[in-house]
């Protein structure tokens, strides 16, 4: 396997050396990938100061294991740590995902997670197949005639915000709103951040919160038959959510309930395009289009990394870790691991191999995944079916960030 020549790899020491904002990386994560599974698939990146993991056996594990956790402030201090403080222009964000989904530990995480899992289990979401058919037949109607169309911002981006906010109970007029706040918001999670994106996401999450409060009270005294009143409403062994918890629960669905699905839209669109595999086939009954939807957020998964503490002292591949040690996991790495594909880089719809990855696992397992995988299950079909002959009408852009993987333009003719 050949090394990129922007990477860097030292076998002997384990360590990488990579810009991730290198377009060439970031345009093509997945041959990177590649060299690393043949040449040094645990590694320390010098870049980010931090032990990575790209197999699939590593990265299924930690994302299981007990001894690593996405808190560390529940059992160590940060000057144990030697950690630095809070920054004061980012309080706003920091107080928006104090309570996060993503970001606690058993027991805060249990309950709140026991509050909301009920609404997203397949059974649930599954009665939303019409409606969100009908959304997306609804949009294809706008821009069919047009014989051509950016995907992203006609499509792609509206579905999943709609139906997350129908869902929580936001009203859809509020879509594009909530699509700004989430795009600034996200930004703080990616490689090589500036203070600008800093205090862009400040205010979005200022804003955001702002927003759900004003939601909040509506529900209090006026109660729906929607997610957030039922998070206001149910109480946990006694217990019911806070306006902080309420708060940073839903910023987190709402940003995790459409970010990465908008993502994924494109990405499979751009994919089996790629491919040259016929569309009747890929999509020609439940079964094959279940694996269709697998297969390609395998081999192009929106969310690349995830972080994990070191709660305890380990080790893992040889390699030892502290309490208070950060380490990475690439989820869409993990997914094209050769011990566990066969020609890991090519899309086969027909595969019959490991789970993919790129919902994570273990306790933090991606709550939405059931509609996540609805919606693409859905809108896929009913795309390719409608535009007969769809085909890529430029180069698509693809972000010029890392950390999550997906494209800012997707033009398409048929």
């Amino acid at each position: 396997m050949m090394i990129p020549s922007f990477l860097s790899i030292d076998r002997a020491n384990r360590h990488v050396s990579l810009d991730g904002r290198n377009p060439a990386f970031y345009g093509d994560p997945n041959a990177v990938y590649a060299a690393l599974h043949a040449h040094c698939p645990t590694f320390y990146w010098s870049e980010q100061k931090q032990w990575f993991f790209t197999g699939y056996d590593h990265v299924n594990g930690l994302l299981r294991d007990r001894r690593f956790g996405r808190q560390i402030l529940h059992i160590a201090s940060r000057e144990e740590l030697g950690l630095a403080e809070p920054m004061p222009h980012l309080a706003s964000f920091d107080l928006s995902e104090r309570y996060s989904l993503l970001e606690l530990e058993p027991p805060e995480h249990t309950r709140l997670r026991t509050l909301v899992n009920r609404a997203f289990v397949s059974r649930h979401v599954e009665k939303m197949k019409p409606e969100l058919a009908e959304l997306a037949n609804r949009l294809i109607d706008g821009f069919a005639e047009k014989r051509e169309v950016e995907l992203l911002s006609a499509f792609a981006d509206i579905i999943p915000v709609t139906m997350i906010a129908r869902m929580i109970g936001i009203p859809e007029e509020m879509g594009p709103q909530l699509l700004a706040w989430s795009h600034a918001y996200v930004r703080m999670y990616m490689f090589g951040r500036t203070r600008e994106q800093e205090e862009e996401a400040e205010q979005a999450a200022k804003e955001f919160s702002d927003y759900v409060k004003t939601v909040i009270r509506e529900r209090r005294t006026e109660p729906r038959d929607d997610l957030l009143t039922h998070m206001i409403h149910t109480e946990h062994k006694g217990q019911y959510l806070t306006e902080e918890e309420l708060v940073s629960t839903t910023i987190v669905l709402l940003n995790a309930g459409h970010e990465a699905t908008v993502h994924q839209i494109g990405n499979s669109v751009r994919t089996i395009l790629d491919s040259g595999c016929d569309p009747a086939e890929l999509f020609g009954d439940e079964a094959t289009t279940e694996r269709t939807v697998e297969e390609t957020l395998r081999i192009c998964a929106p969310v690349h990394i995830f972080q994990r503490w070191a709660l305890e002292p380990a080790e893992i591949d040889g390699v030892s870790f502290k309490r208070g040690d950060k380490v990475s996991l690439i989820l869409a790495a993990a997914n094209l691991d050769p011990a566990k594909f066969t020609d890991p880089l090519t899309f086969k719809p027909d595969r019959n191999e490991a789970a993919n990855l790129s919902f994570g696992a273990g306790i933090h397992f991606c709550i939405g995944a059931p509609l996540a995988r609805l919606e693409l299950n859905v809108v896929l079909p009913i795309l390719f079916e409608r535009l007969a002959g769809l085909r890529l009408a430029k180069t698509p852009v693809v972000k010029d960030v890392y950390h999550f993987h997906g494209l800012d333009r997707l033009d398409l003719q048929w």
